[in-house]
């Protein structure tokens, strides 16, 4: 059989009402995440990137890749070698790491010295 039921004030409204305790929670995981938020848009502006440019002795070279792009890094002893096969070959890689060997302070000279 069919038979109507009568609605609550609530269900009347649209939506339940939240009890105080409920808006509190609600608000404090709202400032939570807009908190979190702030935090990374923060952190992402003014932290420091591993990857920046060379200077410094370390090398950063961008290269075309079968991914889109590839980053080679290299800092030190590796950043000498590396510098050093780029100044003797003349393949794209080498065209392109030559300026950042630059940067890096790794001159043709310097590396070629020892």
């Amino acid at each position: 059989m069919y038979s109507k039921t009568s609605l609550g004030s609530d269900q009347l409204a649209g939506r339940p009402k939240l009890s105080r305790r409920a808006k509190w929670i609600v608000f404090t995981v709202l400032g939570a995440v807009l908190a979190a938020a702030v935090a990374l848009g923060v952190w992402s502006a003014v932290g420091s990137d591993r990857y920046g440019p060379s200077a410094n002795g370390c090398v950063n070279v961008t290269i075309p890749n079968s991914t889109g792009g590839a980053t080679l890094h290299y800092c030190g002893e590796k950043a000498k070698s590396f510098c050093r096969s780029v100044y003797a070959a003349s393949d794209p890689i080498s065209l392109r790491g030559r300026p950042q060997c630059v940067l890096a302070g790794l001159t043709e000279a310097k590396v070629s010295a020892g």
